[in-house]
């Protein structure tokens, strides 16, 4: 059942037309604008923001209202859906227990607006007049961010602050309404429509920052004032270091980055983002964003994506290195390129993104991964994932088209979204025959490049009803592995 909470106001309504605040009856453009002017205070971990978006209705229908994710807000003090699971979260909060959140003051160019969602995680403005399909609205917000002292996305972490998911989001669109969904610990609750972003971030002189999109960085009065824009990006993300290093490669005629402050082989994890990008580029389609960053820091797992950056764990040994990076740069094609609900079907993004670094890996034998190891570990993973949930629980559920939050914990949602994923698409592989499997792969990112695909969509593009049936028995927990 999907988790869609629609606040007071009401989400899409049919009503009659009337012009409307800064821009509301100009011919809409193609996707939201957002910018962001903002200002980062060390002392106090606040971030004070301006920020004014464009909202084009693209929904067919005429609005009264609209909402927007306060991801930022699952970090405040009571929260009930805690941002850090129970098995990292020891090592997320290195200096005890810590508190964030976000506050928005005022929404101009609104009738109103109210924090609400079953978690205060979604901020509800109602438009001062309707808004009419193919109309768009610009609305002025003014909020403050409070970091947790945590090593996570949105934090003050041991070594670097970063700034993720930190302003307030528009829903995506669903059938029924916006879609409004709480943070969850398993896996990335984000659902966002592209959109374009200019962000001016200030922030003291001692720090570096790294940087979704091209920008430039001044000084003035011992402050540094970074101005980036990123174009057809799910998000922006930034992290500010004091001892961040930066070096440099370039694929398929694309800047490559990689920021680091305690990585002992930092060619390693270059060479990595610079391979895997222009694998990917040849395999699936061309990467879209000017520049790509990779970025070390205080991250308690693993790794994190975002449009044209991602974040490493400094914790990172070996092959791990290379199989982490080739994961999130996946996530440039499964996740920044070609959107899908992650929080309802998230083995869509995840399967599809770590079965990708296995093909990498198999490309570049070098890197220390052999592919059918690869496959073997994600099968016997799932396997013993599978007899000891049957032993203990007598649960033998193993659907994938599940919600973050009905998952048990990240023990569960790695077997099912990641493992399980990644069997499914070896299958694939087994039954098209290379030429299809990857044909199939370069329609699905052709055809669905800025959208948000479903499970439909990508099997739609496999042109094979086997395939779809293939599919489907692993999603709806009905194959034998």
């Amino acid at each position: 059942m999907k988790k869609i909470f629609v606040c007071a106001f009401g989400a899409f309504l049919m009503v009659g037309s009337l012009a409307g605040f800064s821009g509301c009856g100009e011919k809409t453009a193609s996707r939201p604008h957002y910018s962001i002017a903002g200002e980062y205070f060390p002392d106090t971990r606040k971030l004070t923001a301006e920020m004014q978006v464009t909202v084009p209705n693209l929904t067919g229908k005429t609005l009264e209202s609209l909402s927007f994710e306060l991801w930022a807000n699952a970090y405040r003090e009571g929260a009930k859906y805690a941002p850090i699971s129970p098995l990292y979260r020891d090592a997320a909060y290195y200096d005890g227990e810590s508190f964030g959140g976000i506050s928005v003051s005022s929404v101009e160019g609104a009738a109103g607006f109210q924090v609400c969602g079953e978690d205060e995680n979604i901020l509800s403005v109602s438009l001062s007049e309707p808004l009419d399909p193919e109309k768009s609205v610009t609305l002025g917000m003014n909020f403050e961010v409070t970091l947790a002292k945590v090593n996570h996305r949105l934090g003050a972490g041991e070594h670097n602050v970063t700034l993720a998911n930190f302003y307030p989001t528009l829903c995506a669109a669903g059938e029924n309404g916006f879609l409004e969904y709480v943070y969850a610990s398993n896996g990335d609750p984000f659902v966002s429509d592209c959109a374009d972003f200019d962000v001016t971030l200030t922030f003291p002189s001692e720090y570096e920052a790294a940087y979704s999109g091209e920008g430039s960085i001044s000084r003035v009065s011992g402050k540094k004032t970074l101005s980036a824009k990123t174009e057809r990006a799910r998000d922006v993300a930034f992290v500010l270091g004091k001892g961040l290093k930066k070096i440099e490669a370039s694929a398929e005629g694309k800047q490559v980055e990689y920021f680091y402050f305690g990585d002992d082989d930092p060619e390693t994890a270059l060479k990595a983002a610079a391979d895997s990008l222009s694998y990917f580029s040849d395999a699936f389609g061309d990467y879209l964003y000017p520049k790509y960053t990779v970025v070390e820091t205080d991250f308690p797992y693993g790794g994190m994506e975002y449009s044209a950056l991602s974040m490493i764990a400094p914790d990172l040994k070996g092959s791990d290195v290379a199989a982490v990076v080739a994961h999130e740069t996946a996530h440039q094609w499964w996740y920044s390129m070609v959107g899908n609900n992650q929080f309802e079907t998230p083995w869509l993004d995840e399967g599809l993104a770590e079965y990708s670094s296995a093909l990498f890996l198999e490309e570049y034998p070098e890197y220390g991964v052999n592919y059918r190891d690869f496959i073997h570990r994600s099968e016997n993973g799932y396997r013993t994932y599978f007899s000891v949930k049957s032993q203990l629980a007598g649960d033998k559920d193993t659907n994938m088209n599940r919600p973050l939050t009905s998952y048990s914990g990240e023990y569960e949602y790695r077997n099912l979204a990641y493992d399980k994923g990644v069997i499914l698409f070896d299958r694939v592989r087994s039954v098209t025959g290379d030429k299809k499997f990857f044909a199939g792969l370069r329609r699905y990112f052709e055809e669905n490049s800025g959208r948000i695909a479903s499970p439909e969509d990508l099997i739609s593009c496999f042109k094979s009803g086997n395939v779809g049936e293939l599919i489907r028995s692993f999603t709806d927990g009905k194959c034998v592995i």
